[in-house]
């Protein structure tokens, strides 16, 4: 095994996570830190505060106490001595440092933990605005007509105006608390605060983060002098407003410091960026694969070659890139009402998530079998951006052209709440193709615009939504709803393209109980260890889902690029995903040599969005779908079939999952299948549009895979906490038959193919949809 190791580190939400890899990219271990159940001092309820008025905070002194724990955790399990470069991310939110910071980092000692020495004082304000937060709509607006409109905007700093952009959030706080203000020394972005603790000094934000602030200018590489005005209040605090955001640093894989002495001796930190940038580092998609990521908020990530703002997308500086390349950007749209509205749903209408998966997937496209009266629902649980703003908030449902408090049948709520979020995607994307950012891509690979339809221009849409060249060939999804079947096959379908999720190159071990966790496990420090390497043995309870795992995995693997940069320059790429690619086709051909040539894909890494065990959470702002206790019955609400309503004979209780072993790209072993046989059968309606994965038979010389984790004696291994609320099997996706081996070489399976019929289907909707919202944008 090499004997350098890299450390990413995550500040989500409700998590603080962190992945360790070697120089393979080896996954050797993940840690987390669960706020709300291992930090229950501080009386968090997904990680926050929620006030009346949308306002969403956070105690930042919480993340302090949370840094002592993970690593702590993480010397129990490894050789922080080997440990060669951190890198990390967090949530968009920012963190007010007083001028009693400097002192107090300068003087930290190894002997005590951080959050003994780091007093309220070291704060100026200890409650910050996080992403979720949407209670600024005042500044909102101030800032955009300060700014001369949201296309002024756009080209000035890069991004309209939100309720939760950071300029805004400063605004507020200005002029809510005056106090705090004054008190500050230094305004930095959480993943920066981060770094900040590790190295022991104030560290700089990177450009591939603070282009999302609102107040920085790209073209200039500088703070924009008038918005910092405009937040600050006037000239003179606009320019005492650049002094406490500092100096920003372009290149995020440069050392910015080692790390000081109560942390690891010697390991170098890189420049830390967001979350999303992070998960997306971890995919190391190919220049025109767009990448889903759903959570608390889904964002859609498409690569860009050139820096032309629209207020259609924000574009960020690519966060792992050599300034000798030519410059890069990821093009980004976000939709927020994305998982707290899944989770609304679940609650009103199901028992648990395996019940919201089969409904999605026994209703057809559009609600209805017939093309003249399909459903409609727009779940507004947050303001999305000023065009937004006249949509009252609520749920607004349309059945046969009208408004309606309740669909006739309640079990079309689950898929038209999905088709709602899709589409506004899918709606997103293609309108970004006929923009000037990626015209010139389209027509570098010869694509000519078809004509758009009559239906089309009379809805509002800009373009053909029958198009298939607007739409990606290819694209990935991560996150926790990719773990459902029903969701990559209508992603599939929406954008007529083919879904694929990461997989990796865990170690067989990477998840292995520490000595002094097992004495603590029910079978005692002498229970006899698994036959076979299992890869996904959770060391606490509080171990973070896989799925979840991706901004962590990214922050790793750009420690990992950082450092060969430094100790190996001979060994040159064109970019960061190359090399990335490069060594998971190196691990994947070392895996299959050892396994006997057979064939057989790498280890499927945990970051994989496979089902999984995971660990309770309360809370809308959770990022993460609880499994319930009655997953495993399948259960779906009897007030689902509403009086009259004729249910389809075996609808309810339906068990669309094969059986338990064979229906998941992961056998319990942990190892990677083979490409083999899949038997994939149609949705039972009327209607043929969507496939859904149900079963998977492995025909290979390997013989079937078992489902029992055993000892060498054939005792079952007890289950942790977190495998007894395991992801029930009929909500795990699997991988195609069709993955081809080069796919698998550069770390992505196959999991949905486009169903033709579907995408027409989807495509005559979209005139309609894109008309009702435009009439709710209106208040309508």
């Amino acid at each position: 095994m090499s004997s350098a190791h890299f450390l990413g580190l995550e500040l989500a939400t409700d998590q603080l996570r962190a992945a360790v890899i070697d120089t393979n990219l080896t996954v050797l271990g993940y840690e987390a830190v669960d706020f709300d159940s291992e930090l229950q001092q501080y009386g968090t309820r997904g990680g926050l505060f929620s006030t009346p008025g949308d306002a969403f905070t956070t105690p930042v002194d919480m993340w302090v106490k949370a840094m002592d724990v993970l690593f702590q955790k993480l010397s129990e399990r490894f050789d922080l001595t080997k440990i060669k470069g951190i890198g990390g991310s967090a949530q968009s939110a920012t963190v007010w440092l007083s001028s009693e910071s400097t002192r107090t980092l300068a003087g930290l000692s190894p002997k005590l933990p951080l959050a003994e020495q780091i007093t309220p004082a070291f704060f100026s304000l200890i409650h910050t605005p996080v992403s979720q937060d949407t209670s600024t709509l005042q500044q909102t607006v101030v800032l955009q007509a300060a700014l001369g409109g949201p296309d002024a905007m756009v080209a000035r700093v890069g991004t309209a105006s939100h309720p939760s952009l950071t300029a805004v959030q400063c605004m507020k706080i200005r002029e809510g608390n005056p106090d705090a203000w004054g008190k500050t020394a230094r305004v930095m972005m959480a993943s920066t605060f981060l770094s900040t603790l590790l190295v022991g000094k104030w560290t700089s934000m990177t450009e591939s983060e603070v282009v999302g602030t609102g107040m920085w200018n790209v073209m200039t590489a500088r703070w924009d002098t008038g918005a910092l005005e405009v937040v600050a209040g006037s000239p003179d605090q606009g320019r005492k407003f650049a002094d406490m955001l500092g100096n920003v640093e372009s290149f995020s894989g440069k050392a910015i410091g080692t790390v000081a002495s109560y942390f690891v001796d010697r390991a170098v930190v890189i420049p830390f960026t967001s979350d999303r940038l992070a998960s997306y580092l971890s995919v190391a998609p190919s220049h025109n694969e767009p990448v889903l990521s759903f959570g608390t908020q889904d964002t859609l990530m498409i690569p860009a070659t050139q820096y032309i703002p629209d207020k259609a997308y924000t574009l960020y500086p690519h966060p792992a890139q050599d300034p000798s390349e030519p410059r890069r950007y990821i093009a980004v749209v976000a939709n927020r009402n994305a998982e707290a509205a899944r989770t609304m749903v679940r609650d009103m209408y199901t028992k648990s998530w395996s019940a919201f998966d089969r409904l999605i997937s026994v209703i057809p496209p559009g609600g209805s079998i017939g093309l003249d009266d399909k459903l409609f629902s727009f779940w507004v649980l947050h303001n999305e951006s000023p065009t937004s703003w006249n949509i009252q908030k609520g749920v607004h449902r349309i059945e046969t052209g009208q408004k309606v408090n309740e669909f006739r049948d309640l079990r079309a709520n689950p898929r038209c709440l999905l088709e709602s979020q899709l589409l506004a995607l899918r709606v997103q994307y293609t309108r970004m193709m006929e923009l000037p950012l990626f015209a010139r891509q389209n027509q570098a690979q010869n694509r000519r615009p078809t004509p758009i339809s009559l239906l089309a221009y009379r809805g509002g849409v800009a373009f053909n939504p029958y198009d298939k060249d607007l739409c990606p060939q290819r694209l990935i999804t991560i996150g926790t709803s990719a773990n459902f079947p029903s969701i990559v096959a209508m992603i599939g379908d929406i954008f007529n393209s083919k879904v694929y999720v990461p997989t990796g190159t865990a170690n067989p071990n990477a998840l292995s109980p520490s000595p002094a966790k097992l004495e603590q496990s029910p079978g005692g420090p002498n229970s006899a260890p698994p036959s076979t390497p299992t890869p996904f043995s959770p060391s606490s309870a509080s171990n973070p889902a896989p799925s979840r795992l991706n901004a962590a995995l990214g922050s790793a693997y750009s420690a990992r690029w950082a450092w060969r940069r430094s100790t190996k320059p001979e060994e040159r790429f064109a970019s960061f995903e190359d090399e990335i690619r490069s060594l998971t086709k190196r691990k994947w051909v070392e895996n299959s040599r050892m396994l006997g040539g057979l064939g057989i894909p790498s280890l499927v890494s945990p970051v994989a969005s496979m089902g999984y065990p995971q660990p309770k959470r309360s809370g809308l702002a959770a990022s993460v779908y609880t499994p319930d206790e009655d997953d495993m019955g399948h259960n779906i609400s009897p007030a689902l079939t509403p009086p009259g309503a004729i249910t389809p004979p075996g609808l309810i209780g339906l068990g669309l999952g094969g059986p338990a072993g064979t229906n998941g790209l992961l056998s319990p072993d942990g190892f990677g299948v083979p490409p083999g046989q899949i038997l994939r059968s149609r949705t039972p309606t009327q209607s043929s549009n969507s496939t859904v994965l149900t079963q998977l038979s492995i025909a290979t010389s390997m013989g079937s895979l078992s489902t029992a984790q055993t000892s060498p004696g054939g005792a079952m291994t007890p289950k942790s906490p977190l495998q007894s609320a395991a992801v029930p099997s009929n909500v795990t996706v699997t991988a195609l038959a069709s993955t081809t081996e080069e796919e698998y070489q550069n770390g992505l399976c196959k999991v949905a193919e486009p169903d033709w019929d579907a995408f027409m289907t989807y495509a005559s909707i979209i005139p309609e949809f894109c008309r009702i919202e435009g009439m709710l944008v209106k208040g309508f």
